[in-house]
């Protein structure tokens, strides 16, 4: 067995030795394989250089003409953002002047509310002056008879008079209460000594108080009245000169 691998393995060795001499011998004899085995030729270095220039001036010619398009797109947004820039500007000019006429326009509607609102209470408080000023009369002559009564008769042996004068004050209470619910009320400067007012009072006569202070009004022979804030009719006093 050991002999019968040994000679196989020669037997390998030997053919692949004559392969490769027939082979090397075939080569030289045919000049056909020595072209094709031939080395290369060899390049020439100046057309490696220009090759390499003009890829390189094409290069910076991209380049150049690459930046050249991206200024031209750097200004194009540039004024595009300029415009938009003025849009807004523009836009928000429009904005304030719009809020300004709005914040006006309101404004003119508030002022109108507030001046109707006042005219339509002013016409409310003063549409019964014409009918208030023909009712204090009636209010005047219960004073007058109220004060027709001396008070020194007003005693339990004259019943009915006190009856009738209770009566009388009662309904001049009640007339005065119901008055005053609708802004009409009466006042008499003469209770507390009130200062003369033009405004509010007329002077009727004059005349010198040694004891009282100049321009005090000491008597009232007829009351005033106030309807809604507004003097209706100004009362009647005297007043007090002692110059």
């Amino acid at each position: 067995m050991l002999s019968r691998s040994v000679f196989r393995s020669s037997r390998a060795v030997s053919s692949r030795l004559s392969a490769q001499v027939a082979s090397a011998s075939l080569r030289a004899q045919s000049p056909l394989l020595r072209a094709s085995v031939a080395p290369a030729a060899a390049v020439s270095p100046f057309r490696v250089a220009s090759r390499w220039y003009s890829e390189s001036a094409e290069s910076k010619n991209e380049e150049k003409k690459e930046e050249k398009k991206e200024g031209e797109e750097q200004k194009q947004e540039l004024s595009e953002v300029d415009k938009l820039k003025e849009q807004i500007e523009a836009k928000n000019k429009e904005i304030v002047e719009v809020k300004d006429k709005y914040l006006r326009s309101v404004a003119d509607f508030r002022n109108l509310q507030e001046r109707t609102k006042r005219e339509i209470q002013a016409s409310k408080d003063f549409a019964i002056s014409r009918f208030a000023r023909d009712l204090v009369e009636s209010v005047d002559n219960l004073d007058r008879a109220l004060s027709t009564v001396p008070k020194e008769k007003l005693v339990e042996e004259n019943k009915d008079l006190m009856t009738l004068y209770d009566g009388l004050k009662m309904t001049d209470t009640v007339l005065m209460n119901t008055l005053k619910k609708h802004g009409l009320e009466r006042f008499d400067p003469s209770v507390e000594g009130e200062k003369f007012d033009p405004n509010l009072h007329e002077a009727v006569f004059q005349t010198p108080m040694p004891d009282k202070e100049d321009g005090i009004c000491f008597f009232t022979q007829r009351t005033g009245f106030i309807l809604n804030g507004r003097v209706l009719r100004p009362a009647q006093v005297g007043v007090v000169k002692n110059a």
